[in-house]
Protein backbone atom coordinates (compact mmCIF):
# COMPACT_ATOMS: atom_id res chain seq x y z
CA UNK A 1 0.00 0.00 0.00
CA UNK A 2 1.22 3.31 -1.15
CA UNK A 3 0.77 5.71 1.87
CA UNK A 4 1.44 9.19 1.92
CA UNK A 5 4.45 10.30 4.41
CA UNK A 6 4.92 13.22 6.34
CA UNK A 7 7.08 15.98 5.15
CA UNK A 8 10.65 14.83 5.69
CA UNK A 9 11.10 18.30 7.72
CA UNK A 10 8.92 17.25 10.08
CA UNK A 11 9.98 13.84 10.63
CA UNK A 12 13.66 15.30 11.29
CA UNK A 13 12.23 17.75 13.42
CA UNK A 14 10.77 15.25 15.77
CA UNK A 15 14.06 12.90 15.43
CA UNK A 16 16.38 16.13 16.48
CA UNK A 17 13.50 17.45 19.28
CA UNK A 18 13.53 14.02 20.60
CA UNK A 19 17.06 12.89 21.05
CA UNK A 20 18.15 16.35 22.18
CA UNK A 21 15.22 16.38 24.50
CA UNK A 22 14.99 20.31 23.93
CA UNK A 23 14.05 22.36 20.32
CA UNK A 24 16.40 24.87 21.20
CA UNK A 25 19.56 22.23 20.59
CA UNK A 26 17.92 20.54 17.76
CA UNK A 27 17.46 23.60 15.85
CA UNK A 28 20.55 24.04 16.14
CA UNK A 29 21.43 20.74 14.64
CA UNK A 30 19.18 21.04 11.68
CA UNK A 31 20.12 24.85 11.48
CA UNK A 32 16.82 26.55 11.69
CA UNK A 33 15.55 28.67 14.95
CA UNK A 34 13.39 26.59 17.83
CA UNK A 35 9.96 28.10 16.31
CA UNK A 36 10.97 26.50 13.11
CA UNK A 37 11.62 23.42 14.76
CA UNK A 38 8.11 23.75 16.92
CA UNK A 39 6.40 24.58 13.60
CA UNK A 40 7.37 21.27 12.01
CA UNK A 41 6.25 19.32 14.84
CA UNK A 42 2.37 20.59 15.24
CA UNK A 43 2.20 20.19 11.54
CA UNK A 44 3.61 16.28 12.07
CA UNK A 45 1.26 16.11 15.07
CA UNK A 46 -1.99 17.78 13.04
CA UNK A 47 -1.22 15.16 10.56
CA UNK A 48 -0.79 12.29 12.55
CA UNK A 49 -3.57 13.11 14.68
CA UNK A 50 -1.32 12.19 18.14
CA UNK A 51 0.37 14.34 20.54
CA UNK A 52 4.53 13.63 19.77
CA UNK A 53 6.16 16.41 22.51
CA UNK A 54 5.52 16.89 25.81
CA UNK A 55 6.67 20.32 27.76
CA UNK A 56 9.63 19.15 30.64
CA UNK A 57 10.88 22.30 32.14
CA UNK A 58 12.89 24.06 29.56
CA UNK A 59 13.30 21.17 28.07
CA UNK A 60 10.66 18.70 26.23
CA UNK A 61 9.40 14.79 26.59
CA UNK A 62 8.59 12.01 23.42
CA UNK A 63 4.98 10.78 24.18
CA UNK A 64 4.27 6.93 24.01
CA UNK A 65 3.46 7.75 20.53
CA UNK A 66 6.69 9.40 19.35
CA UNK A 67 8.70 6.68 21.69
CA UNK A 68 6.66 3.96 19.55
CA UNK A 69 8.22 4.73 16.51
CA UNK A 70 11.41 7.25 16.91
CA UNK A 71 13.76 4.27 16.49
CA UNK A 72 12.53 2.96 13.42
CA UNK A 73 12.86 6.82 12.35
CA UNK A 74 16.71 6.93 13.38
CA UNK A 75 17.26 3.83 11.49
CA UNK A 76 15.33 5.28 8.33
CA UNK A 77 17.33 8.24 8.45
CA UNK A 78 20.79 6.36 8.29
CA UNK A 79 19.47 4.12 5.29
CA UNK A 80 18.68 7.64 3.53
CA UNK A 81 22.31 8.42 4.49
CA UNK A 82 24.17 5.37 3.28
CA UNK A 83 21.87 5.64 -0.02
CA UNK A 84 22.95 9.00 -0.71
CA UNK A 85 27.05 8.45 -0.05
CA UNK A 86 26.47 5.14 -2.33
CA UNK A 87 24.69 7.32 -5.04
CA UNK A 88 27.20 9.90 -4.85
CA UNK A 89 30.32 7.22 -4.80
CA UNK A 90 29.01 5.63 -8.13
CA UNK A 91 29.02 9.12 -9.65
CA UNK A 92 32.34 10.28 -8.59
CA UNK A 93 34.44 7.17 -8.30
CA UNK A 94 35.26 5.85 -4.85
CA UNK A 95 36.13 8.44 -2.08
CA UNK A 96 36.88 7.92 1.22
CA UNK A 97 36.40 10.16 3.93
CA UNK A 98 38.32 11.07 6.50
CA UNK A 99 38.55 13.37 9.66
CA UNK A 100 41.31 14.02 11.37
CA UNK A 101 42.53 17.02 14.13
CA UNK A 102 43.86 19.71 12.27
CA UNK A 103 47.89 19.35 13.34
CA UNK A 104 47.62 15.32 13.36
CA UNK A 105 46.27 16.06 9.57
CA UNK A 106 49.57 18.56 8.52
CA UNK A 107 52.23 17.19 10.67
CA UNK A 108 51.82 13.16 10.44
CA UNK A 109 48.77 12.30 7.99
CA UNK A 110 49.34 14.41 4.94
CA UNK A 111 53.07 13.62 4.58
CA UNK A 112 52.23 9.86 4.41
CA UNK A 113 49.23 10.05 2.15
CA UNK A 114 51.48 9.42 -1.03
CA UNK A 115 52.73 5.60 0.18
CA UNK A 116 49.06 4.92 0.50
CA UNK A 117 48.09 6.65 -2.79
CA UNK A 118 50.63 4.44 -4.26
CA UNK A 119 49.19 1.51 -2.70
CA UNK A 120 45.55 2.14 -3.44
CA UNK A 121 45.64 4.50 -6.97
CA UNK A 122 41.97 3.92 -7.80
CA UNK A 123 40.54 5.07 -4.33
CA UNK A 124 40.36 9.21 -3.94
CA UNK A 125 40.50 10.47 -0.15
CA UNK A 126 39.59 13.55 1.52
CA UNK A 127 40.73 14.73 4.26
CA UNK A 128 38.35 17.40 6.75
CA UNK A 129 41.00 18.48 8.96
CA UNK A 130 39.05 20.38 11.64
CA UNK A 131 39.51 20.35 16.13
CA UNK A 132 35.27 19.85 16.76
CA UNK A 133 34.56 16.85 17.09
CA UNK A 134 32.39 14.99 14.15
CA UNK A 135 29.04 12.93 14.51
CA UNK A 136 29.43 10.18 12.59
CA UNK A 137 25.84 9.29 12.66
CA UNK A 138 24.62 12.63 11.22
CA UNK A 139 27.70 13.46 9.23
CA UNK A 140 28.91 12.09 5.59
CA UNK A 141 32.66 10.60 7.20
CA UNK A 142 34.11 7.37 6.71
CA UNK A 143 37.08 6.90 9.01
CA UNK A 144 38.33 9.46 11.47
CA UNK A 145 41.43 10.29 13.92
CA UNK A 146 40.08 10.59 17.29
CA UNK A 147 41.83 11.68 20.87
CA UNK A 148 41.16 10.21 23.72
CA UNK A 149 40.50 7.25 25.68
CA UNK A 150 39.27 5.12 23.54
CA UNK A 151 35.76 4.66 24.46
CA UNK A 152 33.45 5.91 21.62
CA UNK A 153 29.70 4.71 21.66
CA UNK A 154 28.85 3.19 18.01
CA UNK A 155 32.71 3.62 16.63
CA UNK A 156 34.96 0.96 16.44
CA UNK A 157 38.76 2.01 17.86
CA UNK A 158 42.19 1.28 17.49
CA UNK A 159 45.09 2.74 18.88
CA UNK A 160 47.63 4.43 16.45
CA UNK A 161 49.92 6.38 19.69
CA UNK A 162 50.13 6.59 23.40
CA UNK A 163 50.27 10.13 23.92
CA UNK A 164 52.85 11.90 26.32
CA UNK A 165 53.93 15.35 26.40
CA UNK A 166 57.62 17.09 26.26
CA UNK A 167 59.18 19.93 25.70
CA UNK A 168 60.85 21.40 22.52
CA UNK A 169 62.24 24.51 21.13
CA UNK A 170 64.29 25.96 18.21
CA UNK A 171 67.57 24.55 17.93
CA UNK A 172 69.27 28.13 18.20
CA UNK A 173 67.72 28.25 21.98
CA UNK A 174 70.24 25.89 23.54
CA UNK A 175 73.12 27.81 22.63
CA UNK A 176 72.06 31.00 22.56
CA UNK A 177 72.31 34.51 24.72
CA UNK A 178 70.58 32.66 27.64
CA UNK A 179 72.13 29.01 27.11
CA UNK A 180 68.78 25.77 27.91
CA UNK A 181 70.67 23.27 30.18
CA UNK A 182 67.71 22.16 32.27
CA UNK A 183 64.07 23.19 33.06
CA UNK A 184 64.94 26.10 35.59
CA UNK A 185 66.88 27.71 32.95
CA UNK A 186 63.28 28.65 30.85
CA UNK A 187 63.05 31.53 33.10
CA UNK A 188 65.07 33.92 30.34
CA UNK A 189 63.18 32.52 27.37
CA UNK A 190 58.96 32.68 26.45
CA UNK A 191 56.61 29.74 27.53
CA UNK A 192 54.32 29.16 24.22
CA UNK A 193 50.84 27.64 26.16
CA UNK A 194 48.29 26.03 24.21
CA UNK A 195 44.80 27.04 24.71
CA UNK A 196 43.01 23.97 23.75
CA UNK A 197 39.55 23.58 24.68
CA UNK A 198 39.56 20.38 23.04
CA UNK A 199 41.36 18.80 25.45
CA UNK A 200 41.08 20.97 28.59
CA UNK A 201 42.12 19.56 31.49
CA UNK A 202 43.75 16.53 29.75
CA UNK A 203 46.43 18.44 27.94
CA UNK A 204 49.19 19.34 30.15
CA UNK A 205 50.10 22.98 30.87
CA UNK A 206 53.52 24.40 31.67
CA UNK A 207 52.59 25.18 35.54
CA UNK A 208 52.11 21.32 35.44
CA UNK A 209 55.24 19.91 33.46
CA UNK A 210 57.67 22.37 35.59
CA UNK A 211 56.10 21.07 38.80
CA UNK A 212 56.52 17.71 37.44
CA UNK A 213 60.36 18.81 36.87
CA UNK A 214 60.77 20.26 40.72
CA UNK A 215 60.91 24.00 39.03
CA UNK A 216 58.84 26.71 41.20
CA UNK A 217 61.07 29.67 39.72
CA UNK A 218 59.52 30.04 36.24
CA UNK A 219 56.63 32.52 35.65
CA UNK A 220 54.03 30.49 33.89
CA UNK A 221 51.53 33.47 33.62
CA UNK A 222 53.37 34.95 30.47
CA UNK A 223 53.98 34.33 27.10
CA UNK A 224 52.66 33.51 23.69
CA UNK A 225 49.26 31.61 24.12
CA UNK A 226 47.11 29.67 20.97
CA UNK A 227 44.10 27.64 20.59
CA UNK A 228 45.41 26.01 17.46
CA UNK A 229 48.51 23.31 18.08
CA UNK A 230 49.63 23.78 14.50
CA UNK A 231 50.06 27.27 15.39
CA UNK A 232 52.24 26.54 18.71
CA UNK A 233 54.50 24.23 16.55
CA UNK A 234 55.08 26.81 14.17
CA UNK A 235 56.03 30.00 16.93
CA UNK A 236 58.74 27.28 18.13
CA UNK A 237 60.06 26.82 14.67
CA UNK A 238 60.61 30.35 14.63
CA UNK A 239 62.19 30.55 17.48
CA UNK A 240 59.83 32.41 19.61
CA UNK A 241 59.43 30.24 22.71
CA UNK A 242 59.61 26.86 24.07
CA UNK A 243 56.38 24.58 23.61
CA UNK A 244 54.94 21.15 24.69
CA UNK A 245 54.01 18.97 22.47
CA UNK A 246 54.13 15.47 21.68
CA UNK A 247 56.77 13.32 19.59
CA UNK A 248 54.67 12.32 16.67
CA UNK A 249 53.82 15.69 15.69
CA UNK A 250 57.16 17.13 15.52
CA UNK A 251 59.07 14.00 14.91
CA UNK A 252 59.83 15.33 11.43
CA UNK A 253 61.84 18.64 12.37
CA UNK A 254 63.73 16.56 15.44
CA UNK A 255 65.19 14.33 12.74
CA UNK A 256 66.25 17.19 10.85
CA UNK A 257 67.52 19.01 13.87
CA UNK A 258 65.34 22.09 13.45
CA UNK A 259 63.78 21.24 16.59
CA UNK A 260 65.60 19.82 19.40
CA UNK A 261 64.72 18.34 23.18
CA UNK A 262 66.67 19.81 25.87
CA UNK A 263 65.26 17.85 28.68
CA UNK A 264 64.41 14.45 29.44
CA UNK A 265 60.77 14.65 30.85
CA UNK A 266 58.13 13.07 29.00
CA UNK A 267 54.60 13.21 30.65
CA UNK A 268 51.79 10.87 30.11
CA UNK A 269 48.44 11.56 29.62
CA UNK A 270 46.51 8.61 30.04
CA UNK A 271 45.14 9.21 26.28
CA UNK A 272 45.71 7.79 23.28
CA UNK A 273 45.16 8.81 19.16
CA UNK A 274 42.98 6.11 17.92
CA UNK A 275 41.56 5.44 14.65
CA UNK A 276 38.24 5.12 14.47
CA UNK A 277 34.75 4.15 11.93
CA UNK A 278 31.25 3.51 12.33
CA UNK A 279 30.87 -0.36 13.97
CA UNK A 280 28.47 -1.43 11.77
CA UNK A 281 30.80 -0.52 8.55
CA UNK A 282 33.59 -2.26 9.60
CA UNK A 283 34.06 -4.50 7.09
CA UNK A 284 33.51 -2.31 4.14
CA UNK A 285 37.02 -2.52 1.71
CA UNK A 286 38.09 0.89 1.49
CA UNK A 287 37.47 1.58 5.00
CA UNK A 288 39.20 -2.15 6.04
CA UNK A 289 42.31 -1.02 3.67
CA UNK A 290 42.87 2.24 4.75
CA UNK A 291 42.71 1.49 8.92
CA UNK A 292 44.95 -1.76 8.37
CA UNK A 293 47.79 1.38 6.47
CA UNK A 294 47.28 3.55 9.16
CA UNK A 295 48.23 0.77 11.69
CA UNK A 296 51.43 0.13 9.89
CA UNK A 297 52.61 3.69 9.75
CA UNK A 298 51.98 3.74 13.45
CA UNK A 299 54.30 0.92 13.82
CA UNK A 300 56.57 2.16 11.88
CA UNK A 301 56.94 5.42 12.65
CA UNK A 302 57.04 4.17 16.64
CA UNK A 303 60.03 2.36 15.69
CA UNK A 304 61.89 5.48 14.01
CA UNK A 305 61.00 7.55 17.26
CA UNK A 306 62.66 4.82 19.63
CA UNK A 307 65.59 4.56 17.46
CA UNK A 308 65.95 8.25 17.18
Amino acid sequence: MNERLPSLNALRALDAAGRHLSLTRAAVELNVTPAAVSHQIRLLERDLGVTLLERKGRGVMPTPAALAGMAELRRGFDHVAEAVRRMRDTGTGPLLRVTSETTFAGNWLVPRLARFRKRCPHLDVLIDASDRLVDFDREDFDIGIRWGGGDYPGLAAERLFDEEVFAVCHHSLILGEHPIAEPRDLAHHTLIHLDWPTRKGYWPTWEEWLDAAGVKSVDTTRGLRFTVHSHALRAAVEAQGVVLTTPLLVDADLKSGLLVEPFDLRLPTGTQTHVVHHRKRSDEPAIQTFREWLLEEAKTALVGMEER
